[in-house]
């Protein structure tokens, strides 16, 4: 059960790093493609929108199970 917990930990980090370099301002999702747009981003909207969210969701999860990963 601890060998599954920590594989969905390394898994979930990848995936949270991921997204958080998909977030960065100023590049937009082309900074990672080697773009660079300087138009300012106020207000999520669309995709930039649903990634925020996913992020959170998936830094929730990590924190939890992390956490249960400490008690077993």
């Amino acid at each position: 059960m601890a060998f599954l917990l920590d594989i969905l930990i390394i898994i979930l980090a990848i995936i949270l790093i991921t997204l958080i370099i998909l977030q960065q301002r100023g590049g937009s999702y082309g900074s990672l493609f080697g773009f660079s747009g300087s138009l300012p981003f106020f207000q999520r909207r669309g995709l930039e929108k649903y990634i925020f969210i996913i992020t959170w969701v998936i830094a929730v999860l990590f924190l939890l199970i992390s956490l249960i990963r400490i008690y077993i």
